[in-house]
C-alpha cells in the first residue's frame, strides 16, 4: 500500500512537473525559438504550446534594456531573454565623440528604431544583436560625420538620418532586423566652437538689421523723390496752364483792340508801340512817389510818343460818340 501511494505522489509530480516543463504561454506579439538536442526545431508564435520537457528547450539570447535613474543618467542592463518582443524596439544610446571633416570634436546622442521580423535569423545569425546594432550605429555615425564639416552636420540633420538609416538597415536585413528609422537627438560641439557661434549669428542678425533698415531709408528717399517729382511735373504743368491761359488772354485782349481800332480808323501797330512804351516807363519808375530814377536819352523818343497815344485815344473817343 505504502509503495503505490508513493508511485502514485511520484506520478503527480511528474505530471506536474511535464505541465510545467512542457507546456508554454506565448503572449501576443512574441516568438519563442524552440531547439531540439541543441539543433533548432521550431518557432512558437503567440497561443498555448506543448513540448518534450529534456529534448526541447527554449533557446535564449542577450538583450539590452535602458533605464535612468533619479539624476536622469542612462543605466544600460543586460539580460538573457528567451521570449524575443516583435513590437518596436528603441534603442537609446550614450553620447559619443564624432570628428567632423574640419576637426572639431562634437558630441552625438542617437536613438534608433528597429523591429524584430525574424526570430530565427535573431538568433542564429547574431551572436549579440544589441550589441552588434549599437556598435554598428556608432561606427557609421563617425563615417558619415567625417564626411561633412561642422555647418553641415548642423543644418543636415536629416540627411544624416536618412544615410544612416539605409546603412543600418541593409546591414541588419541578414540579421531578421528592420530599421524603421533613426534620429539624432542632439548635436554638441565644443564649448568654444559654440560661443563663435552665437557670436557670429548675433553678428549676422545686426547685419540683417542694419541691411533692413537701410533698405526702408532707401525705399523712403525714392518715395520721397518720386512724390516730389510728381509734385515738381504737376506744378510745372499748372504754371505751363496758366501761362498759355494768360497767353489765350492776352491774344484775345489784342485781338479785341485791334478790332476796336481798325473799327475807328486807329493804326493798331502805333498803339501796340504805345503800350509797351507805358509798360517800359512804369518799370522805370521807383518809389512810393512814383519819382523817376533816370530817363536815358534814347527814353525821350518815348515821351514823344505820349502825343500819338493822346491822339489815338481821342480818335477812339470821337468816334464812339459818332
Amino acid at each position: 500500500m505504502t509503495s503505490i501511494i508513493i508511485f502514485l505522489v511520484m506520478l503527480v509530480f511528474f505530471i506536474v512537473f511535464i505541465v510545467i516543463k512542457g507546456v508554454i504561454l506565448v503572449q501576443q506579439s512574441q516568438e519563442v525559438v524552440i531547439e531540439r538536442l541543441g539543433q533548432f526545431n521550431k518557432v512558437l508564435g503567440s497561443g498555448l504550446h506543448i513540448i518534450i520537457p529534456g529534448l526541447d528547450r527554449p533557446r535564449s539570447i542577450e538583450w539590452r534594456f535602458v533605464e535612468y535613474d533619479a539624476t536622469g543618467k542612462m543605466v544600460v542592463s543586460r539580460q538573457q531573454i528567451s521570449r524575443i518582443d516583435l513590437r518596436e524596439t528603441v534603442f537609446d544610446f550614450a553620447r559619443q565623440n564624432v570628428i567632423t571633416r574640419d576637426n572639431v570634436l562634437i558630441e552625438i546622442n542617437a536613438l534608433l528604431y528597429f523591429q524584430v521580423v525574424e526570430s530565427k535569423r535573431v538568433v542564429y545569425e547574431i551572436e549579440n544583436l544589441p550589441e552588434a546594432i549599437e556598435k554598428l550605429a556608432q561606427t557609421s555615425l563617425r563615417s558619415l560625420i567625417g564626411e561633412l564639416s561642422l555647418d553641415e552636420s548642423l543644418s543636415s540633420r536629416d540627411t544624416i538620418n536618412a544615410k544612416l538609416q539605409e546603412i543600418l538597415d541593409e546591414a541588419t536585413e541578414k540579421w531578421g532586423v528592420k530599421i524603421n528609422r533613426v534620429e539624432l537627438q542632439d548635436i554638441s560641439p565644443p564649448e568654444d566652437i559654440r560661443q563663435a557661434m552665437e557670436k557670429e549669428m548675433r553678428a549676422e542678425r545686426d547685419r540683417r538689421a542694419e541691411v533692413t533698415m537701410a533698405e526702408g531709408a532707401k525705399k523712403s528717399a525714392i518715395l520721397k523723390a518720386e512724390g516730389l517729382k510728381e509734385s515738381n511735373i504737376i506744378e510745372a504743368e499748372g504754371e505751363a496752364l496758366a501761362r498759355i491761359r494768360i497767353a489765350q488772354a492776352e491774344a484775345e485782349a489784342i485781338r479785341r483792340v485791334t478790332q476796336a481800332l481798325q473799327e475807328t480808323g486807329a493804326n493798331p501797330s502805333q498803339y501796340l508801340i504805345a503800350m509797351r512804351y507805358i509798360e517800359t516807363l512804369q518799370e522805370m519808375v521807383s518809389g512810393k512817389d512814383n519819382k523817376v530814377v533816370y530817363i536815358p536819352v534814347e527814353a525821350t523818343g518815348i515821351l514823344a510818343s505820349l502825343g500819338g497815344i493822346k491822339e489815338i485815344f481821342k480818335d477812339m473817343n470821337v468816334n464812339t460818340i459818332n
